[in-house]
């Protein structure tokens, strides 16, 4: 009888210990952003750790089209109406329908699995955006001097720009780093994420382009005073942990900082934000990744577990002499531990760049000749990199696919809460 009690009381726990995970339900105030709660207690590793080893693949975040920056769309909320998200399980419904299995050569998959259960199982799925400060949803704008190395910065994605060397590519380009922290958020594909531990590191294996081995400390004073010496720096930085409570927490400073204007390679960084990471859309900001990175860069993160299958990973970026104030981002890592990483094996035959030279030298010759009209900003196809290249179906059909979007609600509107 004893030994029965106790193993429904062991139940019982285990169901109150889970119950946190329910703390990151969408509020009843839809333009409230509830703290990421803390009380669910994570299984401990021999040496005392919190075991967050696993795989946490951000795909579905892709392949749900939950953007980076908030669309106009849900003006200040953070959260999504029922309207709204029915809209995207339908999307994500359709999505698993179009499903089809790649042949023998790896051609042909397409659709997805599973994503429709992913909205359905994952609290954060009814969030408007990743960016969560500043509370419009909306990158902070780049200091003036930002704005022109922004500006006169080159990589492959920039209108109107020729090829003549490789400082005409940015380091996504030639295969070196997507950057950091833009190698947290997803891409069009290879969205892994793999965590691995050991007495003292926490390692952090991206599927593209990164691999990051965060040294934990005994506390926070003793994480930072262990801050590299300005003068080295790396592609993913230096990065240095400590836990707060059962908050994993990690501080990155010594990211390759310059940018993308200058001529000199080695003095060229990976801009924070990669081009292709899921926005809103603008002229401006992130596209074309030659936003700079000044010796201030750094992150804070914060990897909360608020159930057995989901950890809440939240970032602070600040560049000072790169944007006027700070911003964060918020999302949603899932445990999937069969989604299967492959070698990215980017580096190895790239010819891309050396095409893109030859081609564009003899276009430059042509256009000398008068055979060929020059290329500008306006006769650019790699204008469409300005423009959204995805759109979150809460908001309703794609403009052009059925009409627009419908508009923020006006002040004089029912409280979106109420809906």
């Amino acid at each position: 009888m004893f030994r029965k009690f106790a193993t429904m009381l062991a139940a019982t726990t285990a169901l109150a210990l889970s119950a946190p995970a329910l703390a990151q339900e969408r509020p009843d105030d839809l333009t409230e952003l509830p703290p990421v709660p803390t009380d669910y207690e994570p299984d401990r590793l021999p040496w005392g750790d919190y075991d967050f080893t696993g795989t946490w693949p951000i795909e579905p975040i892709n392949n749900g089209h939950i953007l980076f920056q908030r669309p106009a769309a849900y003006g200040d909320r953070f959260w999504v109406t029922d309207e709204e998200f029915e809209r995207r399980l339908a999307a994500a419904r359709g999505n698993d329908g179009n499903f089809t299995q790649a042949n023998e050569s790896g051609i042909g998959a397409g659709g997805t699995t599973g994503l429709e259960q992913w909205f359905l199982d994952t609290d954060w799925a009814k969030s408007t955006a990743m960016l969560v400060s500043p509370a419009d949803g909306q990158l902070p704008d780049l200091t003036p001097h930002a704005r022109e190395l922004f500006e006169a910065g080159r990589s492959g994605w920039v209108p109107g720009q020729g090829y003549d060397w490789v400082d005409d590519f940015d380091s996504w380009d030639r295969c070196v780093s997507r950057g950091f922290p833009a190698s947290m958020y997803p891409f069009r594909y290879n969205n892994g994420i793999r965590v691995f531990q050991s007495p003292g590191y926490v390692t952090i294996m991206l599927e593209m382009l990164g691999t990051r081995v965060v040294k934990i400390y005994d506390s926070e004073e003793e994480a930072r005073a262990a801050k590299w010496d300005e003068r080295t720096e790396a592609w993913m930085g230096n990065s240095r942990g400590w836990w707060d409570g059962r908050t994993l927490v990690i501080e990155t400073t010594n990211i390759v900082s310059g940018d993308s204007a200058t001529e000199n390679v080695y003095e060229r960084s990976a801009s924070p934000l990669n081009m292709a990471t899921q926005f809103t859309g603008t002229t401006t900001v992130p596209a074309f990744n030659t936003v700079p990175m000044s010796t201030e860069a750094m992150t804070v993160e914060r990897l909360t577990m608020t159930g057995p299958n989901t950890i809440i990973h939240e970032l602070t970026y600040s560049d000072p002499q790169v944007y006027v104030e700070p911003w964060t981002t918020r999302l949603a890592w899932v445990r999937d531990d069969d989604y299967q990483f492959f070698e990215y094996a980017c580096h190895e035959g790239n010819y891309m760049p050396r095409d893109y030279i030859s081609a564009s030298r003899a276009q430059q010759e042509r256009i000398a000749q008068g055979l060929e009209e020059p290329v500008t900003a306006e006769n650019d196809d790699r204008s469409r990199f300005a423009q959204p290249f995805d759109h979150d179906p809460g908001t309703g059909p794609r403009p052009g696919f059925g009409g627009p979007p419908p508009p923020p609600p006006s002040d004089d509107e029912a409280d979106p809460a109420e809906g």
